[in-house]
């Protein structure tokens, strides 16, 4: 069942936080742990691995039951797919991950990509399959393979084309994958007082985070703070609950003004 705090990742059947923490942006290992503290379980080592991310995730081994690792390759050849996730575990000390991100693709993957990937799954490092993708008419094609558990589609207040391109054409009836969006601050431009229209309101970081969502086809929004600050201010979403019609409109009216 889920909450505005917490869901069910799709068909993976993966217990998460509606916050995902990344890396890729400085994020110590005081942070990753206060985050954990605090419920944030989907920690995404990925597009930048950073050592102080790295530590974090070292230190709550522990508790490693509770986490959802999320490991990420960019590879474009099929034999350097395991070595980028090994390599990574080795670093960390983990023994597999929980998800193997297959980073920004915006073409079909191509089979030896896939058959790579499913490998590894069967050998039992990774047990669940995600894809990235910027290339919204290519997600609901992803969203029917029963290979892909995990699709990370960009959406925010000044791309908000998923809402029509990505979410009504998910499949039903529980059998999709689970829904990750990510640059919810549209690489800050939402939170910058230059961009925004005179008289409006500037976002902070959890307004975005809770638009994104609030949209009921979103299961999990990541973030991307670059320190212990950031991450405390990223939760504050959590706390404030989803956004009201007033509040959506209001981002989606700076939303539109910053994409012109």
């Amino acid at each position: 069942m889920s909450t505005w705090q917490r869901t069910t990742l799709g068909r993976t059947g993966l217990d998460v936080c509606r916050l995902g923490l990344a890396a890729s942006y400085g994020c110590p290992a005081a942070a990753v742990e206060q985050a954990f503290d605090r419920g944030v379980n989907y920690l995404y080592w990925g597009s930048m691995r950073k050592g102080g991310f790295a530590d974090g995730l070292r230190n709550l081994r522990p508790r490693r039951e509770r986490m959802v690792l999320v490991l990420q390759s960019y590879s474009r050849i099929a034999g350097l797919v395991g070595w980028s996730l090994e390599r990574a575990l080795r670093r960390l000390q983990y023994d597999y991950a929980d998800v193997l991100l297959l980073g920004l693709w915006n073409r079909e993957i191509p089979p030896k990509i896939m058959d790579a990937s499913l490998e590894l799954k069967h050998r039992g490092l990774v047990r669940h399959i995600a894809v990235s993708t910027h290339h919204r008419p290519l997600a609901p094609q992803l969203a029917t393979s029963n290979d892909i558990g995990i699709l990370h589609v960009r959406y925010n207040a000044v791309h908000p084309g998923a809402e029509q391109d990505i979410f009504p054409h998910l499949p039903i009836n529980g059998s999709r994958p689970g829904i990750v969006a990510f640059t919810a601050t549209s690489w800050r431009q939402l939170l910058d007082p230059k961009r925004v229209p005179s008289g409006e309101r500037i976002p902070t970081a959890a307004d975005c985070y809770r638009f994104a969502l609030s949209n009921p086809s979103v299961d999990l929004c990541m973030t991307g703070p670059a320190n212990v600050d950031q991450t405390l201010d990223g939760l504050e979403a959590l706390e404030r609950g989803p956004m009201d019609e007033a509040e959506l409109a209001w981002m989606h009216r700076i939303g539109a003004a910053i994409h012109k």
